[in-house]
């Protein structure tokens, strides 16, 4: 996923004003070597700089670091950011072996655009490092996150500019969202299976028509268990929440991740998900458990059969093969669902490659 770092400069009037575009904007880093203290007085940012109490310690701003600089400075227990200013070939080179061991490697070239940054990209394919590049501007962010196939990591943005930072946020938005390949699933079974507690998951975004949470009992496959974003005669809209399954339901997390529904809490994340398979990350709000009576739901895909549970009640809907809701009390063999399907098993959440059998 893409990621940005915000360095201010100039007054303190003019860092305030950046920082606080920054905070508004979704970023949680700030590159800054004087105001650690103030600046955590407009809000809970991490700091980056080379001293002792920074978050993240940077070397090699005032003078060319090495290898056993960041091996030092990791050996306290911190993550290390090292910049290199590339003038020539042997820089290069320096960051192909700072990129070994450093978690990030910053790069900022004076007279260079995307040559050097594909040369470098390509050289660090199988490292560890985060790579990112020192920008002035917007447009020279958004071409360091596109050079090549996948482009830089992140981007540290020395600037400002309030509508750079601004536009920066929106563009590190849409480039770090996560993508699902859903398919269409064929419904085999439906059928009440007694009372069981049920997870209701409350966010902190407003979704729309089309647009839920993966859900299911099985780590092969996820239901698009859809928002209560629709008005009925029974209950007001609620775009907020998704009555998700119950509390042993495997649901879809940033990173493709899944966790159970019982281990949800306030401030964790779950992915929303639209019928395009495209993916944003929410906050969540709380969590509600309660008893209620459940309804299995079967459908099978190539072969492949999931299963989920359900609320069964009128209000609890799933997303159809055009898009749309459908109601689990509506919901018959045969009908055409959206699901994602995966191969192989989870540990503690992480897709791994094993044969399992669920059923």
């Amino acid at each position: 996923m893409k990621f940005a770092w915000i360095r201010p400069n100039g007054t303190w009037n003019d860092r305030k004003d950046a920082i606080v575009h920054a905070l508004e904007s979704g970023f949680e880093y700030i590159m800054d070597f004087d105001n650690a203290d103030t600046i955590k007085e407009l809000g809970n940012v991490s700091i980056i700089s080379d001293k002792d109490d920074s978050a993240i310690t940077l070397l090699g701003i005032n003078e060319k670091v090495t290898v056993a600089d960041v091996r030092k400075a990791q050996a306290k227990g911190k993550e290390v950011a090292a910049y290199v200013e590339i003038n020539n070939k042997a820089d290069e080179e320096l960051v192909s072996k700072l990129g070994t061991v450093a978690d990030y490697v910053i790069l900022k070239g004076k007279n260079w655009k995307v040559i050097p940054l594909e040369n470098i990209i390509a050289s660090l394919q199988n490292r560890n490092s985060k790579i990112m590049v020192d920008v002035a501007t917007y447009e020279e962010a958004k071409l360091a996150l596109e050079t090549m196939e996948h482009g830089s990591d992140g981007v540290l943005l020395s600037s400002n500019d309030g509508k750079e930072i601004r536009k920066l946020g929106e563009l590190i938005e849409k480039t770090s969202k996560e993508t699902f390949d859903l398919k269409v699933a064929t419904v085999t079974k439906v059928e009440p299976v007694g009372i069981g507690d049920r997870a209701c998951v409350d966010t902190c975004s407003m979704m729309n028509i089309g647009e839920g949470i993966l859900i299911g009992s099985f780590a092969t496959g996820l239901f698009l268990v859809h928002s209560e974003s629709i008005e009925s005669e029974y209950v007001a809209a609620r775009p907020f929440r998704v009555n998700a399954g119950p509390v042993q339901a495997y649901v879809m997390t940033p990173g493709n991740k899944t966790r159970y529904l019982s281990e949800l809490e306030a401030g964790d994340e779950v992915l929303t998900v639209n019928a395009k398979g495209e993916a944003t990350t929410a906050i969540v709000g709380r969590v509600k458990i309660e008893k209620r009576p459940l309804l299995l739901i079967e459908a099978e895909y190539e072969g492949v059969k999931i299963r989920t549970l359900v609320q069964n009640a009128e209000t609890i809907r799933l997303v159809t093969d055009k898009g749309e809701p459908i109601s689990v009390a509506k919901l018959a063999v045969g009908d055409k669902l959206l699901a994602y399907f995966s191969e192989g098993a989870r540990h503690f959440g992480m897709a791994i490659e094993e044969q399992i059998i669920e059923k």
